[in-house]
């Protein structure tokens, strides 16, 4: 696996790039993702190392977290950013009234691998914090705020995931 690439939230994005984040975000995306690459994207990385991924341009990665009710391991790619040394995650879920499992899975046994690279999870709380972090998301895919504005219409607060290296 190679090593997980750095993503600064603030450095400009190319206009390939931003075309395929805009093309991400729409619904239709929405749909081939939820039901294709979520479920491809795992397998893929593991069989190239992490060169190849459903997400195409969007820094992601495979995050592993041990099943919060079965202990089993899981595999999901996930979207990020850097804040510092640490790597925040955003359990979107495309703005759904749930949180995703990995989320779950992380918040129940907090040591997880990102990219190759081991971490503990915490859930964001300082709301200072959340409403640092917010911007910096959406810069690193602008559908982040239609996916808050939908989770809101449900009811639903979508979390920060903040994952501090483990030193070794």
């Amino acid at each position: 696996m190679r090593a997980l690439r750095r993503v600064d939230p603030l450095a400009r994005r190319s206009l390939a790039y931003r075309g395929w984040a805009r093309f991400s975000g729409i619904r239709a995306m929405g749909w081939a993702s939820r039901h294709v690459a979520w479920k491809l994207d795992p397998v893929l990385m593991r069989l190239t190392g992490g060169r190849l991924r459903a997400t195409f341009l969007l820094p992601s990665a495979l995050l592993e977290t041990t099943g919060a009710r079965t202990g089993l391991p899981r595999r999901n790619v996930v979207v990020y950013f850097h804040d510092g040394d640490d790597v925040v995650l955003m359990p979107s879920r495309l703005g759904d009234p749930r949180d995703p499992g990995w989320f779950h899975n992380a918040v129940a046994h907090p040591e997880v691998v990102l990219g190759g690279e081991r971490f503990r999870a915490e859930v964001v709380n300082d709301p200072h914090e959340v409403a640092r972090l917010w911007p910096l998301a959406d810069r690193v895919f602008p559908a982040y705020a239609a996916y808050r504005r939908r989770a809101a219409m449900a009811g639903r607060t979508i979390p920060l995931l903040r994952l501090v290296p483990k030193r070794a």
